[in-house]
């Protein structure tokens, strides 16, 4: 195949973070952040993608994208998607499949910005431009005074005016808990923020209910997956009982899930290290706006900002969420600054994503994969 940017390498490193403390939402538990890097090169450039979950997608990666990929043009990204996704066919393109594949398109996205020095918003038809943030955490394993302090921080000290914290806990058991948390949450942040809640699918439509009337006094104005988003049915009779929007759809890997979930939602999420990078944010993003809902980037914003900005008639917001935050600020240089409630991307003219691995910091979070 003829090409001046041929694809000439792609590697795969594994990298696992510890959390600062013990973290949980409604649904499951865990103590360390596993992210899986991409590196992709033609020439003397680079580009750089990433995914998180299970170590096995590096395999997936070397094994069965890599040799569907390397001497493709770089440029070539739509064909590349294509390519790693009929690849995937029998090993299994949803779940794990998909989270490699994603982690590649990243990749070969900010490959193609750096061979062509723009930054990755102008090759996707936008141009910087503010993008809204929501603090994203509050976790169920937080101690009211962690709880309290970690909201503060948004609101008070960056300037974000939305927040969001997870209920659900013990699978829906603890509905008095909930709403416990939900009440401190909003005296932390006072009458002028936004709360979000978030219960990761822990209740069934009738629990959820009945929860947020019980919470209806303390404003919160968005309830993520109060039931599974896989159940649509389940999700759009909430929908007709809350008052809160309804949001779900971080789970979904391609535009026929999104386009199954968009009739039960208020508002899309999609996951661009789940659904097939920027590829496939952006057919989420297409599903939405033919829907009539909005899109909103669920969790690592690094991933999504360039995208999010655009496409930013449809993008609501970036989840500025707390383990991801963390763990990009650790191993890149390069990432946004949220303060004010916005992050710009593309804002100082670097080529791609922006992003860089740190290779001194990020070295000692090296696993075997």
């Amino acid at each position: 195949m003829w090409t001046d940017h041929p694809i000439e390498w792609l590697t795969a490193r594994v990298y696992t973070v510890p959390t600062d403390r013990p973290e949980a939402d409604g649904t499951f538990a865990w103590d360390s952040t596993t992210l899986v890097l991409v590196e992709a090169g033609s020439g003397p450039v680079t580009g750089l993608g990433w995914t998180y979950g299970a170590p096995a997608a590096a395999g997936l990666v070397r094994e069965q994208l890599g040799p569907v990929v390397l001497g493709r043009d770089a440029l070539d990204t739509a064909g590349a998607h294509e390519a790693m996704r009929r690849a995937l066919r029998n090993t299994g393109r949803p779940g794990l499949g998909s989270y490699a594949l994603s982690a590649v398109d990243l990749a070969l996205w900010d490959l193609a910005a750096r061979l062509l020095d723009v930054p990755l918003v102008g090759l996707l038809g936008g141009r910087p431009r503010p993008v809204a943030v929501y603090g994203s955490g509050g976790f169920t394993t937080y101690p009211d005074r962690v709880l309290e302090r970690q909201l503060r921080g948004w609101v008070e000290e960056q300037g974000i005016p939305r927040v969001k914290i997870k209920i659900g806990e013990s699978w829906g058991g603890r509905p008095e808990r909930d709403l416990e948390r939900i009440a401190a949450a909003r005296a932390a942040i006072g009458p002028g923020a936004a709360l979000y809640v978030d219960a990761d699918g822990a209740f069934t439509a009738k629990r959820a209910v009945r929860l947020a009337a019980a919470f209806a006094d303390d404003g919160v104005t968005w309830f993520e997956e109060p039931v599974s988003s896989d159940d649509p049915a389940a999700l759009a009779a909430v929908r007709a009982a809350v008052a809160p929007d309804v949001a779900a759809g971080g789970y979904g890997d391609d535009p026929r899930y999104f386009a199954r979930l968009a009739p039960a939602v208020d508002c899309l999420q999609a996951d661009a290290t789940r659904c097939g990078g920027p590829t496939g944010f952006l057919r989420a993003a297409a599903v939405a706006e033919a829907s009539g809902v909005q899109l909103s980037a669920h969790r690592s914003p690094h991933a999504h900002a360039h995208a999010a900005a655009a496409r930013a008639a449809t993008v609501r917001h970036l989840e500025w969420f707390h383990d991801h935050v963390r763990v990009e600020s650790l191993l890149f240089d390069g990432t946004l600054d949220p303060s004010g409630g916005t992050v710009t991307p593309g804002a100082d003219g670097a080529p791609g994503h922006g992003l860089t691995l740190a290779e001194g910091r990020a070295a000692p979070y090296l696993a075997d994969a």
